[in-house]
């Protein structure tokens, strides 16, 4: 709240609007709005003065004109209208959107008050927003986005989206390296819609985004649409070797769009659980059982750590002897996903499993501490309590910690009287 205040204070002592707060911030402006009310119970007397028809305060009503504002024919400087329009009298802030129409600079604060909670206000400054040229709306993006969310924000949201949507490409695709995240998903629809992007550059941006899963699905989802008969490489190439798991199981996905089926079989050994279901199913559809499959990468799943965990997936009991076998494997990432796999299976035997939680990998504890939760309240308490010491690993403290935390409160359901 204090910075609200300060950048309102500075501007109605007349420091210039740049220097007064970040004009290019979309939050900075609707704090000032803040901070200029807080102002006006604080300090009163540095806000615009204003006569009262009358010399007396009145209602506000569409008949009654707004406040004759002390200001001369010619126009007031910037941070004496920025104040202005944000003044908690509604009257003073729609005899201030006059002025503000005539200054791209303080077109944020237009944005604003066609938000605005009172009517007089917020019809006149939607009026004065529907004549500002499209091609200098773009720039107002983000705060036009974070004013929607409020209950009369929908107006410059509306408009900014049919000019983005009729107006030139180049306006859109500006957009779409916004450092702001809702601008750049806004845009990122919006040239989806219109179809902006070949899909190779979109299979590109959905493997690159690792940042933002909702760009990345609406990007890989319209590759895949916009995928032809000769160039599925260049778009499955991107999806198939992108870090996000959301964006790999796309690409696998449409491996059966694309008639390759087999190929999935590449990544049933995946280290994503999703990504590994995406290409059982569409191993399935080509007509070939994975289970094989995995039955064969576990026989020496150095080369493939995670086939164990989808063995546990798709298999049944009679491959628990083969995963139980690999907990005990060198490799710490092949001894993770036989964990998961038993957890998976629905194999998991505390007893035998309760030994590795002081392997040294701080991955496998944690699959470890998964597995035996269930079981926590069969685990032996000074057993977990002994590895709560500060001598014992950061990981293994942790998991004992978590076990221990898990094992009062079966204890507690179980005492507690039923009836």
């Amino acid at each position: 709240m204090s910075s609200d205040y300060e950048a309102a204070e500075r501007l109605a002592r007349g420091i210039p609007l740049r220097e007064a707060l970040d004009t290019s911030s979309a939050e900075a402006w609707t704090a000032l709005d803040l901070g200029v009310r807080i102002l006006a119970w604080t300090t009163p007397g540095l806000l615009p003065s204003h006569d009262w028809a009358g010399g007396r305060r009145q209602r506000w009503s569409r008949d009654a004109p707004p406040p004759a504002v002390n200001w001369s024919s010619t126009p007031p400087d910037e941070p004496l209208l920025a104040v202005a329009l944000c003044h908690p009298d509604g009257r003073i802030r729609e005899a201030a959107l006059e002025w503000a129409a005539r200054s791209p600079a303080l077109r944020p604060l237009l944005a604003v008050r066609c938000a605005d909670w009172a009517g007089p206000v917020r019809d006149r400054a939607r009026a004065l927003f529907s004549e500002i040229p499209g091609r200098q709306l773009p720039p107002l993006t983000a705060l036009v986005l974070l004013l929607s969310r409020r209950d009369q924000g929908e107006f410059a949201r509306e408009r900014l989206d049919r000019v983005l949507r009729e107006g030139p490409a180049e306006d859109v695709v500006a957009l779409l390296t916004s450092e702001d995240r809702a601008t750049r998903r806004f845009a990122f629809r919006i040239a989806v819609d219109r179809g902006l992007l070949a899909p190779a550059a979109l299979a590109r941006t959905a493997a690159a985004a690792s940042d933002d899963v909702r760009i990345q699905t609406l990007c890989a989802e319209a590759a895949i649409a916009g995928m032809r008969d000769g160039a599925y490489d260049e778009v499955l190439g991107p999806l198939l070797s992108a870090r996000s798991p959301q964006v790999r199981s796309a690409g696998v996905t449409a491996l059966r769009r694309a008639g390759r089926q087999g190929e999935a079989a590449v990544f049933l050994a995946d280290r994503s659980g999703v990504v590994r279901a995406c290409a059982r199913y569409v191993l399935r559809q080509g007509g070939i059982d994975p289970l094989p499959l995995y039955r064969s990468m576990c026989a020496d799943p150095a080369a493939r750590p995670a086939a164990p965990a989808g063995l546990g997936e798709c298999g049944t009991k009679e491959d628990a002897p083969a995963l139980w076998s690999l907990v005990t494997h060198p490799a710490p990432a092949v001894r993770v996903h036989a964990v998961t796999g038993l957890r998976a299976l629905d194999a998991v035997r505390y007893e035998q499993l309760r030994p590795l939680l002081d392997d040294p990998s701080p991955a496998v504890v944690r699959a470890v501490t998964r597995a035996l939760l269930p079981d926590a309240d069969r685990i032996p308490h000074e057993w977990l309590l002994v590895r709560t010491g500060a001598d014992r690993p950061r990981a293994l403290r942790v998991a004992a910690e978590r076990l221990l935390r898990s094992h009062l409160r079966a204890t507690v359901r179980q005492r507690r009287p039923t009836g």
